[in-house]
């Protein structure tokens, strides 16, 4: 079930608090036992149950768990976990989504989530002959796929259609790329995909008369995509020296520079990153196919670009949207093996992976908005580094106790370097 929607994930003072005050709050919020709270708390993964996991475990690693509060996502509130090492980024999303808030919150959708099986096909006497008597059998074939997956047919989903793509000259000579488009529900679908292409590849290479290769998901699952949506009031976005209205005209013009600049494209969808895989890392999912995805959608024109758009309205306030493929699970895999992914799971309290999938890409857009709203204001090192203060502090030596004053007294100099920090913890 769902979270109750009387509850907000606006949490004013909720960085103030303690870790452990954090822990009664988030825990309180999402309904936690004792077991889940102690887990959420950084007793997650045991040594023991990582080695079940992978192969040659030797230990775990962990990374700092954090809470981004402010998200309103289609009228309901949602506390999102998020795994990330690097400073700044849990403050900005929490912030950027209350900007959006104030403009009603997050809109978004997701397509079916469709995957594709891809089987590579060489040795064919006539291209276009293979071509055609592949898809003359489409329905031979997705009944064959189907019969590889019960379970998520019975679940409503499975073969939804196969394509032919031919390759006249490549380097290995002419090639078949056939294509199963696969329905696989609320998993992320490897799997399930791998085993229906390995299972038709045979009589794809009989229909083709040539001999299959490859038979492999491809992780550009651009059928399986996300959306979201949200408009900032201008005066939301006033600074002290800045009226809101160039605020917004400044962001949509950073904006352009990623549309027209794969180089800055590349930053600006680092950015989206930082946030879409913390969360994947937070539920247990695969962070690497995410970011694959995210990155060969935003070539598949020919050129590398933005993921996202933000543009001033006829209001003159600040619309932004992104889309981008997003192949998410909430069955199977370590979304419900690893401790910690499954207290984060029970905290989001998505539905289906859709859900999931849709929450991932407003996670996107608010940090990508936070991202180029610093950067195109007074620069996005002020802040970061005043945060990175404390990790520089750490690594000088500092102590639990010291780590605060070090931090701020390097901020207050604007020198924050470990050399500075270890003369200040020498005069401590």
């Amino acid at each position: 079930m769902g979270v109750e929607q009387h509850k907000t994930s606006r949490l004013p003072g909720f960085y103030k608090l303690s870790p452990a005050e954090r822990v009664a709050m988030v825990a309180d919020w999402a309904g936690l036992d004792e077991s889940e709270r102690a887990v959420l708390a950084g007793q997650g993964l045991q040594p023991a149950q990582a080695d079940l996991m992978i192969e040659n475990v030797v230990g775990t690693y962990a990374l700092p768990l954090g809470i981004a509060v402010n998200f309103l996502i289609n009228g309901r509130d949602y506390l999102i976990p998020m795994a990330v090492e690097e400073p700044s980024v849990l403050a900005a999303i929490s912030h950027a989504a209350k900007l959006i808030r104030a403009g009603g919150g997050f809109q978004a959708e997701s397509t079916d989530p469709i995957m594709i099986g891809q089987i590579q096909v060489l040795d064919m006497p006539d291209l276009e002959a293979a071509r055609l008597a592949v898809l003359s059998h489409s329905a031979e074939l997705m009944a064959a796929a189907d019969a590889c997956s019960a379970s998520i047919v019975a679940y409503g989903g499975g073969a939804r259609g196969i394509e032919a793509r031919a390759f006249p000259d490549t380097p290995v000579g002419p090639m078949l790329v056939v294509h199963l488009l696969f329905d696989s529900r609320d998993a992320m679908g490897a799997n399930t995909v791998n085993t229906a292409a390995e299972a038709i590849s045979p009589r794809v290479a009989e229909l083709a008369g040539g001999r299959a290769n490859l038979r492999i998901l491809s992780n550009l699952a651009d059928r399986r995509t996300a959306t979201a949506r949200g408009t900032i009031p201008a005066a939301e976005l006033t600074l002290p020296d800045i009226p809101g209205a160039d605020v917004a005209r400044l962001i949509a013009e950073a904006n352009a520079f990623a549309v027209v600049d794969p180089y800055r494209a590349a930053t600006h969808n680092k950015g989206i990153m930082n946030g879409i895989d913390a969360v994947c890392i937070a539920t247990g999912n695969d962070w690497r196919a995410i970011e694959a995805g995210a990155h060969s959608y935003a070539a598949r024109n020919g050129r590398y670009t933005a993921l996202t758009d933000w543009h001033v309205d006829a209001n003159g306030d600040l619309t932004g949207e992104i889309t981008l493929p997003m192949a998410v699970g909430t069955v199977g895999g370590a979304t419900k093996v690893h401790p910690t992914a499954r207290v984060a799971m029970k905290l989001l309290a998505v539905e289906t992976a859709g859900e999931l999938a849709r929450l991932m890409a407003c996670v996107g857009l608010a940090q990508n908005l936070a991202a180029i709203r610093a950067l195109s204001t007074h620069g996005i090192q002020k802040g970061h580094m005043r945060l990175h203060a404390r990790q520089v502090a750490l690594a000088a030596g500092a102590g639990e106790g010291q780590v605060q004053a070090i931090a701020d007294q390097l901020a207050a100099e604007g020198n924050i370097r470990v050399e500075r920090a270890r003369e200040l913890l020498a005069n401590m």
